[in-house]
């Protein structure tokens, strides 16, 4: 029997007295030995914590006490060990990396649209592009079927990435998406802000599709930033795991590959200092998907 509850969750809302209320929260989670990430800042919360469910409940109750957030929604999933190693709370400037001033999801939001509706339209065959906000190496674990990546390393690469795409998809309906939603309450009104028409965010993220609907219309599985690397569409821990010196997360195909040696490499990283790689056509290849795309939804 599962024996952690492990809940992620964010939440817009003007904060002040940071340093105070991370204080409280020390104090709070050293005494009910939960661990993981809360990350603090003025225009909100990001948490992944996990916990027994007595300590996880005392955190929430605590969070959702503070004026603006009693209505504080978290993903759980449960594993059968810690999936953190310590507690680390930490103020920053934004609680989701962007770097684009005026992006305000506390102030203004894009439309949501509910795991069951994108289902709905899926199962429809509704024309609509499905763009994966995440980073490359999460979205080559699993993704939306016909989903387009954006192509980007990093979050803060994602307004030079918009630049780039073609115009032809600021007419057509675009769902954004990635892990819990956090990063599509950035990205979808940014998308707005550069003349973009028809944006929608998939509430919840991922992990609130699988909640609901499991594997449909998904392939693989979805990239978690803990310890248990991934998890499958039943929101189990998966074989996954994490490469040694390149940090990239290694499906079990990725561990029978001949280049793969436990502690000193993967497939991704093997030679990478004996031989440079060719120029890479990843990005062209993508430009020309979400161009094929955003034609075939404004036919």
């Amino acid at each position: 029997m599962s024996s952690f509850i492990n809940v992620a969750g964010y939440h817009f809302v003007p904060l002040q007295n940071l340093s105070e209320f991370k204080k409280k929260l020390e104090s709070l989670c050293s005494e009910y030995d939960l661990k993981g990430t809360i990350l603090l800042s003025q225009e909100g919360m990001n948490l992944f914590v996990a916990g027994n469910r007595t300590a996880t409940d005392q955190l929430l109750a605590e969070l959702r006490a503070i004026p603006g957030c009693s209505a504080l929604e978290v993903k759980e999933s449960e594993s059968s060990t810690q999936p953190f190693r310590r507690m680390f709370i930490k103020i920053k400037k934004e609680i989701i990396s962007f770097g684009v001033e005026g992006i305000d999801p506390a102030r203004y939001s894009s439309p949501k649209i509910s795991p069951k509706k994108l289902k709905e339209w899926l199962d429809q065959k509704k024309r609509v592009v499905l763009l994966d906000t995440r980073n490359d190496y999460e979205v080559r674990m699993g993704t939306f079927q016909g989903a387009t990546p954006a192509g980007i390393k990093h979050f803060r690469e994602f307004p030079e990435a918009v630049k780039k795409f073609p115009e032809a998809l600021k007419e057509a309906t675009v769902v954004t998406f990635c892990t819990g939603g956090i990063r599509c309450e950035k990205a979808a009104p940014f998308m707005e802000r550069e003349g973009f028409k028809n944006i929608f965010q998939l509430e919840g993220g991922i992990l609130n599709y699988f909640k609901e609907f499991g594997s449909a219309h998904y392939d693989g599985e979805c990239f978690v930033f803990d310890k248990r690397v991934c998890l499958d569409s039943d929101l189990q821990e998966t074989k996954s795991v994490i490469c040694f010196k390149c940090q990239m997360p290694l499906s079990e195909e990725d561990q029978v590959h001949p280049h793969y040696k436990v502690n000193a490499s993967c497939p991704y990283c093997f030679g990478r200092e004996k031989k440079k790689r060719a120029p890479s056509t990843r990005k062209s290849r993508r430009l020309k998907a979400l161009q094929l795309s955003a034609s075939q939804e404004l036919k």
